[in-house]
């Protein structure tokens, strides 16, 4: 199932805004599946005691079907929240899955992102499902691959106008009529 992401308002809730799977801004937002090992905006708060009763109803009710144990990362961000974030700000390490990229006849370009690739840990000499930590920069070409490990900023991870520009979008709207913090964004998480 794919984790749930919607857009609330304190005082007047709007439609859902979508679903969205970005492991990368999970991580930098809430923590969650923070392989890009970013310091959480907001993480680990639980749900909003205040929350609209309709978000509530709806966590009450998905909680039924699922069970207590069937979300995690329950959390909270307000606009003033997000507005404050500095974009520019890098993870505390590099990224946990190595960037895989090829040569094209325009330069490398980036094709992925793996924790775990049977041809780079033979040609390294990794065992199976070994996982380790490479220092910033570090490469291996392996065939017509190459590895690179990388450290992002959280612009690369939340972008401004990729799939999270709808988000923001309603919650600016919102903040223009109810303030910046009194407009949040309430996510969880399912398994």
């Amino acid at each position: 199932m794919l984790p749930k992401i919607c857009a609330r308002a304190h005082i007047s809730p709007t439609q859902p805004v979508g679903c969205i799977r970005n492991y990368d801004a999970f991580g930098c937002l809430f923590g969650v599946r923070n392989y890009a090992n970013f310091r959480p905006v907001a993480a680990s708060r639980g749900f909003p005691t205040d929350a609209s009763a309709p978000v509530s109803a709806r966590f009450a009710q998905l909680t039924e079907w699922y069970g207590e144990d069937g979300f995690h990362g329950t959390t909270w961000i307000t606009w003033a929240e997000m507005k404050a974030v500095d974009w520019d700000e890098p993870a505390e390490k590099p990224d946990s899955r190595l960037h895989e990229y090829r040569q094209t006849p325009n330069g490398l370009r980036m094709t992925g992102k793996a924790s775990w690739s049977g041809a780079f840990a033979a040609a390294v000499g990794l065992k199976a499902g070994e996982v380790r930590e490479w220092p910033e920069g570090s490469e291996w070409l392996v065939r017509d691959t190459l590895y690179r490990s990388v450290t992002i900023c959280r612009r690369d991870a939340v972008t401004e106008t990729g799939e999270w520009q709808p988000v923001w979008e309603a919650m600016k709207e919102l903040a223009a009529q109810h303030d910046d913090d009194n407009v949040r964004l309430v996510v969880w998480f399912d398994d």
